[in-house]
């Protein structure tokens, strides 16, 4: 006899998951997840034993959905003596399909009840005599309708969830740009997978001064994301303890007062952030009294909320959230723990009822990213809870993570040091008509020239020739003897040496954008907004046409 739970033989109902992975394209449904409506603990992977079945009732999905096919009497609820009998009916027919099986007797388990008690029990597909209440067979007329429109609202659960997020979030506070919303509703859903994914993005909440907002920022998601940690300071030692395999949220307030210029070494805590963006990346330590050498882990999802940015290494692999003062007219839904916490609270419970059964779905999926190398392992998991949700998320997180992440390469430009300098000598070398080389004391001299940039006040005394050549040599560029027309000989700069760097670090503007299909994040010019790539995607600067708003 053929086992009953066989996934060649099963017939039970086919799961519609909630979104493609890949717009206009499905989501595969067989997977880890249970057919009675738990989901599978991580790290469990793929058990083709289980036959695949909806997910349990949720907030907007009735308990009449979940079934199981299985022909009884219509006027008797099956009980243990039942349950046999069926059992025994399967054996003698051979048919594996009409017997309960393991999962029914799982579901029994988990209610705490036994088939024989009264109470709520699983509604049966009942054949040509069904019972009010029940869900018809698929097939021609009303069943197919019915079945239809049962999918139609699974599909409609993640985007009406993570829409009503958002409009949460926007209430309480205003980020700086609709990209910006976009990006942290989409950060708050990602913690609820985090056992699934193999990175976990940081969100970086900065602002220039006091009262920007930062704090109300993780005060939202403090009741929102999946097992929150709140400190506004801590230690190496108290993260590596915390951190496991399921691991918290951590939310950072007052972060420039671990990293800030007075905050002392804290080069422990920022490896540890560093290392925890990737999954099996752990920190061994001298651990217990037999002093054993000891794998922590790492690998957790963080927040951080500080005045200024944080360290260069942290901003690289997070969500950067620039947050300013609210205008005079800009206004805000008070944060009062009677009402906010239980609103926020229940949004967080739709969340994991959503998100908690998708987690080995999610695990499986590889979506196509608008952008590479660590900025695509940083949006990865906000795109696949986009896809995950379906309907207008697909895109607009696409949309959102190129207009930030050009953004961002913009804030890189301009306060980056050395790509300044690079921009600043090739504005010179074009002033000079780009002759083939320029004597180190004529750059120096044009440098320091400009009053907008910072090379005079550079060190003690202005750049000299020592500060040009020392920034420059991570560059591969270096100065030499040069003869130049009049005969004479003088240490210079070639030009061909900047061509690289130049095209590397701060590309020239007037050239063509590349297509998005190449996947490759397009640098722009200080100040200009940056060209929509080719494709269908409705994307545009942060904020709207006018820009993202000013930093500092």
């Amino acid at each position: 006899m053929e086992d009953s739970t066989s996934p060649a033989t099963s017939k039970a109902s086919e799961v519609v998951w909630p979104t493609p992975a890949v717009p206009g394209q499905g989501i595969p449904w067989h997977g880890p997840d249970r057919a009675d409506g738990r989901s599978t603990p991580p790290g469990t992977g793929d058990r083709p034993g289980r036959a695949a079945g909806p997910v349990g009732p949720g907030p907007d999905r009735p308990a009449t959905e979940t079934r199981t096919e299985v022909p009884v009497n219509p006027d008797q609820e099956p009980g243990p003596t039942e349950n046999a009998q069926l059992n025994g009916l399967s054996d003698r027919t051979g048919n594996p399909d009409h017997g309960l099986g393991p999962e029914a007797e799982d579901r029994a388990e988990s209610s705490g009840q036994s088939a024989s008690e009264p109470g709520p029990s699983v509604p049966v597909a009942r054949g040509h005599h069904d019972a009010p209440g029940t869900v018809p067979e698929p097939g021609s007329g009303t069943g197919d309708r019915e079945r239809a429109g049962l999918t139609a609202d699974r599909d409609q659960d993640g985007t009406v969830v993570l829409d009503e997020l958002r409009a949460a979030i926007g209430r309480y506070v205003v980020l700086p740009s609709e990209e910006a919303l976009t990006a942290v509703t989409l950060w708050v859903a990602a913690s609820h997978i985090q056992p699934a994914l193999q990175h976990a993005p940081r969100l970086a909440v900065v602002g220039p001064t006091k009262g920007c907002g930062k704090s109300r920022v993780l005060d939202v998601l403090h009741e929102t994301v999946s097992r929150p940690m709140m400190t506004v300071n801590t230690s190496p030692a108290v993260v590596f303890r915390i951190i496991g395999e399921d691991p918290p949220t951590l939310l950072v307030d007052e972060a420039d007062t671990i990293f800030g210029p007075k905050a002392g070494d804290k080069e422990d805590l920022r490896g540890l952030l560093n290392a925890g963006h990737q999954r099996n990346r752990p920190a061994w330590r001298i651990s217990g009294p037999e002093h054993k050498p000891t794998a922590f882990p790492t690998f957790a999802m963080a927040a951080l909320a500080g005045i200024g940015d944080l360290p260069d290494t942290i901003m690289d692999r997070a969500v950067v959230l620039r947050m300013q003062k609210r205008k005079p007219g800009e206004k805000v839904a008070p944060f009062r723990s009677r009402h906010s916490v239980p609103e926020l609270n229940a949004l967080r419970d739709r969340l994991a009822r959503w998100l908690t059964p998708l987690r080995g779905t999610a695990h499986r999926l590889v979506p196509p990213m608008p952008v590479e190398d660590r900025a695509a392992d940083t949006w990865e998991p906000l795109v696949i809870v986009a896809d995950l949700a379906g309907g207008h998320w697909p895109a607009q997180a696409r949309a959102a993570c190129l207009a930030m992440t050009r953004n961002e390469v913009v804030q890189d430009e301009q306060t980056t040091l050395k790509t300044r300098l690079l921009r600043d000598i090739r504005r010179v070398f074009e002033q000079q008509g780009d002759q083939e080389a320029l004597r180190s004391h004529d750059l120096l001299a044009a440098l320091i020239q400009d009053a907008e940039a910072p090379w005079a006040e550079y060190g003690t005394k202005g750049l000299n020739a020592y500060h040009l050549a020392n920034l420059m040599r991570d560059f591969g560029i270096s100065p030499a003897n040069h003869r130049f027309e009049n005969g004479r000989q003088a240490k210079a700069y070639a030009r061909n040496q900047f061509l690289d760097a130049w095209a590397r670090y701060c590309p020239d503007p007037a050239q063509p954008t590349p297509a998005a299909g190449d996947a490759v994040v397009a640098r722009r010019a200080q100040g200009k907004p940056p060209a929509p790539p080719s494709g269908t995607l409705p994307i545009g600067p942060p904020g709207g046409p006018s820009g993202p708003r000013p930093t500092r």
